[in-house]
């Protein structure tokens, strides 16, 4: 029997290990159940970094993973037009530019430079500030606050213009960081905040929205072709429709996971318009440097 193995970096009932098991199911249900699919829900519980998931796909240890379009900035430059902070408003706006010639561009160039096949793009949710000090309504309440970010140079251009220290580590290390008390503060979906423990001792949560987390679904090319050619396409095809499922899952976990957060205690503060301005216009200057870099090599969503 052929056998796809299929990895991620989430926990077991978050809605990208659901995706992966819709992909499964729909795969099973489309060629009568000639292959099985093994899923590694997080390869953080076999001892390995959330950023191996890549070279274990390169390496043809798994067929395919889904993984933050953050880490790939420095490998797909283009890759950075999603770190432009403020990019989009909502995610209709965020998941239209990712089905049209916005993603289009950014698939083609993932393509060309890491001989990756992207499957598609799942929705991991606006990111948000948390932290374990203080309430945060404007920027300066950031001023001293060190704040772990994923390793992305954009990202800690952000906090700096807030007044934040940015500590840029591997998420393994930034969960050590965290815990530890280390770090005073971190901004991730609200997901990614429960599934990894941060909920617990950061009582504070501003809803800031200021980056949307896309995480493509990257395949082994050479993984595909050795498939029989109607598994490959019927692969690509369960990809595509478990987009349909993981996005409005994905919105749906961020509304429960907020009433549970706020149940056991946590303090959100929803910017109010001027407050939320305050941040976008902190950071101006370095969404325009983000432009800059990136240049026009994408058409940018309006």
């Amino acid at each position: 029997m052929t056998t796809i193995r299929a990895g991620g970096y989430a926990p077991r009932d978050s809605t990208h290990t659901r995706a992966l098991e819709h992909i499964a199911r729909r795969l099973d249900a489309a060629v009568d159940g000639a292959v099985a699919v093994e899923i590694v829900p997080n390869i953080m519980d076999l001892g390995r970094q959330s950023s191996d998931l890549l070279d274990m796909v390169e390496g043809g240890e798994l067929t395919l993973c889904y993984f933050s379009t953050s880490y790939l900035g420095e490998r797909v430059p283009e890759l950075n037009a999603l770190e432009v902070p403020f990019l989009f408003d909502t995610l209709d706006e965020a998941h239209s530019a990712m089905d049209g010639s916005f993603g289009a561009a950014l698939t083609a160039a993932t393509e060309r430079r890491t001989g990756l096949e992207v499957l598609g793009y799942w929705d991991n949710g606006f990111r948000h500030l948390t932290n374990a000090r203080h309430p945060v309504h404007v920027p300066e309440d950031v001023a001293g606050l060190r704040v772990r970010l994923q390793p992305n140079r954009v990202h800690e251009a952000m906090v700096e213009a807030w007044g934040g220290i940015p500590v840029a580590v591997e998420l393994s290390r930034g969960i050590e960081l965290l815990m530890a008390g280390e770090v005073d503060a971190q901004e991730n979906p609200l997901a990614n905040t429960t599934a990894y423990g941060v909920d617990a001792i950061h009582p504070h949560v501003t809803m800031t929205a200021h980056l949307f987390g896309a995480r493509g679904v990257y395949a082994n090319p050479r993984s595909l072709e050795a498939l029989p050619a109607e598994v490959a396409d019927e692969l690509r095809i369960a990809a595509r429709d478990a987009i349909a499922f993981q996005r409005p899952a994905a919105a749906a976990f961020e509304n429960e996971t907020r009433e549970k957060m706020a149940a056991a205690g946590t303090a959100f503060v929803d910017p109010t318009p001027d407050e939320r301005a305050a941040f976008v216009a902190a950071t101006a200057r370095v969404a325009e440097w983000a432009r800059s870099e990136v240049g026009e090599v994408v058409p940018w969503p309006t």
